[in-house]
């Protein structure tokens, strides 16, 4: 199992950002997939997850982020438009364990600056 994050990179209030993140070796009857994020200082926070049931997002992100699969490229993506500084963090994809609600795997991370 594998999971590479992308697509991270400094940009202006307000701008947009696609994250990326290519999967091999998962059984998406399986697991779910997420995004969690964590700033400089402060814990992780969830900030996004999609299973067969539907997306879920932060109150934080709502109205601004959009998570969606590409089944056929096996990529997970984040599409984050509207950015604010307090979006500033380090994103990682994570897959969920569907019958145990673990945080089984998760990617490397990449990092989105979010400054004027």
């Amino acid at each position: 199992v594998q999971l590479l994050d992308s697509g991270g990179a400094m940009v202006q209030p307000g701008g947009s950002l696609r994250l990326s993140c290519e999967t091999s070796g998962f059984t998406f009857t399986s697991y779910g997939m997420s995004w969690i994020r964590q700033a400089l200082g402060k814990g992780p926070e969830w900030v996004s997850s999609i299973y067969p049931t539907g997306t879920y997002y932060a109150d934080s992100v709502k109205g601004r982020f959009t998570t969606s699969m590409d089944d056929a490229h096996n990529t997970l993506h984040l599409q984050m438009n509207g950015l604010k500084p307090e979006d500033t963090a380090l994103y990682y994809c994570v897959g969920v364990n569907r019958a145990t609600g673990a945080y089984d795997n998760w990617g490397q991370g990449t990092q989105v600056f979010v400054s004027s």
